[in-house]
């Protein structure tokens, strides 16, 4: 049983630069299925998810996890970027790192980085420096790094949008992984192949506000706004 789902947002709106990008969203995502968010470039996507994860602060309205204080939830959720920080350091070093930082008793941490490394393939990468790795190398570091603080939520922001073929497979095999082990998917992606591939509920996001939260089949065969049937059509929203 989750220790931190329901994830609800009330009411909540974001500004910067005398713009509003989040216009007053209400929405609840539940434990068990994976939640992709999509939506046009400028949509609000990477803001509320940052608002979701407790990067940014709403300007208005609340973000509540079942009732924990944010400082608590926080350490059962992770977030991962399109372009992942690495410190300069191994691949190994980076893990531990994230671990001390979360707290994790200092016995286990080597433990916990060796499992990790090995669960996204790398542990034969775990003393190379972490910036010298390939992108999606990086990328799946960057899950290593979240699958060693076993996260009951992972927020995922286009994770694959600058890689391959290969590396995106590689990185969706992952998140697969995550999602069988137990925890909360919430991804943006522009791909909708890809939204088909790992998602089992769509969050459309328009101007700034949740369009449609529908189940991912319901989604793509009948959109409830004309604009989500323009964006899987590919045609821009305002068209």
């Amino acid at each position: 049983m989750s220790r931190i789902l329901p994830l609800r947002l009330t009411d909540v709106s974001f500004a910067a630069g005398g713009r509003t990008i989040i216009d007053r969203v209400s929405v609840e995502l539940a434990q068990g299925p994976s939640t992709i968010v999509l939506g046009a470039n400028g949509a609000g996507k990477s803001v509320l998810m940052r608002l979701m994860h407790g990067l940014l602060a709403p300007s208005g309205g609340s973000v509540t996890w079942l009732g924990l204080n944010a400082a608590r939830a926080a350490r059962l959720q992770a977030m991962v970027f399109q372009r992942p920080v690495m410190l300069r350091r191994s691949a190994f070093a980076n893990i531990v790192y994230a671990l001390a930082l979360a707290e994790v008793r200092k016995p286990e941490r080597e433990t916990l980085a060796w499992e990790a490394l090995d669960s996204v393939g790398l542990a034969s990468l775990a003393h190379r420096p972490a910036r010298v790795l390939s992108g999606g190398e990086q990328q799946r570091l960057a899950l290593a790094r979240a699958w060693a603080l076993h996260p009951e939520v992972l927020f995922l922001d286009e994770p694959t949008a600058s890689l391959d073929p290969r590396a995106t497979r590689e990185i969706e095999s992952v998140i697969r992984a995550f999602d069988a082990a137990g925890t909360k998917i919430v991804m943006a992606t522009h791909n909708l192949g890809q939204a088909r591939r790992l998602g089992d509920e769509v969050l459309f996001v328009h101007e700034g506000r949740i369009a449609e939260l529908s189940p991912i089949d319901e989604f793509f065969a009948q959109p409830r706004s004309p604009e989500a049937a323009a964006f899987i059509k590919g045609e821009s929203p305002w068209a």
